[in-house]
């Protein structure tokens, strides 16, 4: 379970609160003993209500001792939401650090009494079986039809493994999160990769201002060697918070959502750290699969690098009704699916072998992503097959268009999707977030845009904005954006160019 015999400590630099590598492990018997006691048993599926706090990590551990799955809940979920969860997944306890909600229909047991709990220590169980179900991380479906990824303990080693032999574990020796611990990015490789690695961990609430906008100054405290995140935090990060001054961080990742040449340089400025990486993961493979670790490359809209203890293929069939081995290859440069093989892939999605089917195929995922592989052997990606635009039979990836309108000075954040169009089908929408005036600023955005984009790819309706909506992962939520502005007028671009 462990790569080796010593965790790291953990704090919560907010609080001030911390426990070191010896106060942990008494921390994980007590709580053991308690679930134990509780009737807590192999097999059994385990709901945690809390992250991003010194307790979610020795609940984690204490869960997995007893041989059971662990099931972290992203604390901002309505009651209806975790209601349907609890449908679905049948836990066998919820566990809280605060009053429990009575509405889940789950027997719920308080941390904080296992704390407290003399420890009578079970007989010891039976050990782990590398097989065995030890996270269930759900992705979507929270008001419907969940969609939980299960990883076994033989998965989450395996990605561990591949990031030690890739990435090494020197620089993560004082590692940052302020990423949610209920998604694979925050929880499997920003958390879990240095800490089980005997690296302290520093963890504070996600995606929270006040966090973000003193950023630099928490890195110098703590002296942080390393953190990641994602492009939405560090737009913020770049805008309002001061650089740290101590330059004790080494290394960088970015990933979840795509990162723009523009941030990347940006975020390598801003920390004086020259060595961002910008690191693609799914929750499916474990997170981080692949990433720039192959030197000092210069930054590139959509360049990922190569693979972390995984195998890329470019094919030209999003489909697994094709097998891997028996479809065409893209030749270099030529854009198509990616699929992935790595020993980090996860066992299937919970109960849903239908879903399962739909993308793996003899070993191989596939990941819904547009990508391309160059010459020298590193991928790129070019956006979702979801998300494409055909407008009128050209296949338009929106993630292009936003990463052009980032490179904009006065752009604060983007959004492209598609609307219906009677003559094309879809044609292109874009929701954009400005620093100040709109009608100058507006112009010389579009002029901007039509130096960088082909005439095709030009958004038809604009719509200036407040703020852009994101998924609890921090990426765009392009249906929910593309919701909101149809109850708003679009800006009149004939007005704004003088072309009436």
């Amino acid at each position: 379970m462990l790569l080796d015999s010593t965790l790291g400590a953990i704090s919560e630099p907010l609080t001030a609160r911390r426990w070191d590598r010896q106060e942990i492990p008494r921390q994980i018997s007590r709580r053991f003993a308690y679930y134990v006691s509780r009737g807590l048993s192999r097999g059994d599926r385990v709901f945690l209500h809390y992250g991003n706090r010194l307790e979610f990590f020795v609940d984690l551990l204490a869960i997995w001792k007893a041989g059971a799955c662990a099931i972290p809940i992203d604390q901002r979920l309505t009651p209806f939401e975790v209601q349907t969860l609890a449908r679905a997944a049948r836990p066998r306890f919820s566990l809280w650090c605060t009053e429990p909600d009575p509405s889940i229909p789950v027997e719920a047991l308080d941390s904080r009494a296992a704390a407290a709990h003399a420890i009578e220590l079970p007989a010891a169980p039976d050990p782990l079986f590398l097989e065995q179900d030890a996270l269930i991380l759900f992705t979507s479906g929270t008001t419907g039809q969940p969609k939980g990824v299960v990883h076994t303990h033989r998965s989450l080693l395996a990605r561990w493994i591949t990031l030690r032999q890739s990435l090494g574990i020197e620089r993560f020796r004082r590692t940052f999160c302020l990423l949610p611990t209920h998604f694979g990015h925050g929880l499997i490789c920003n958390c879990l990769y240095p800490w089980l690695s005997g690296c302290d961990l520093f963890i504070v609430p996600p995606f929270q201002t006040d966090v973000v906008t003193g950023l630099g100054r928490l890195l110098d405290e703590h002296d942080i060697t390393f953190l990641s995140s994602v492009p939405s935090v560090w737009r913020l990060a770049l805008k309002a918070a001061r650089p740290p001054s101590k330059r004790t961080v080494e290394r960088i990742c970015c990933g979840s959502a795509p990162l723009s040449a523009r941030i990347w340089e940006q975020i390598r400025e801003w920390s004086g750290c020259p060595e961002v990486m910008n690191s693609y993961g799914i929750t499916e493979t474990g997170s981080w699969v692949a990433g720039t670790s192959v030197g000092p490359v210069p930054a590139e809209d959509g360049l990922i690098g190569v693979g972390w203890g995984s195998i890329v293929k470019i094919l030209k069939t999003g489909s697994t009704a094709v097998a891997p081995a028996e479809a065409d290859e893209c030749a270099p440069e030529e854009p198509g699916y990616v699929w992935l093989n790595t020993p980090a892939l996860m066992k299937g999605y919970f109960q849903r072998d239908d879903l399962t089917a739909q993308v793996v195929r003899d070993g191989w995922f596939v990941t819904g992503d547009i990508g391309r592989i160059d010459a020298r052997g590193y991928l790129y990606l070019c956006g979702r097959e979801r998300e494409e635009i055909n407008k009128g039979g050209m296949k338009v990836y929106p993630g292009d268009i936003d990463a052009v309108v980032e490179q904009f000075e006065d752009v604060v954040d983007v959004c492209t999707f598609p609307y219906e169009d009677a003559f094309y089908g879809q044609d292109i929408a874009m929701a954009v977030v400005l620093k100040s005036g709109h009608d100058t600023t507006l112009r010389a955005l579009y002029q901007f845009m039509r130096q960088r984009l082909a005439a095709h790819k030009m958004p038809a309706r604009w719509f200036v904005v407040e703020s852009i909506a994101r998924t609890s992962r921090g990426k765009l939520n392009r249906s929910s954006v593309s919701g909101s502005c149809a109850s708003l007028e679009p800006v009149d671009l004939r007005r704004i160019l003088g072309t009436q």
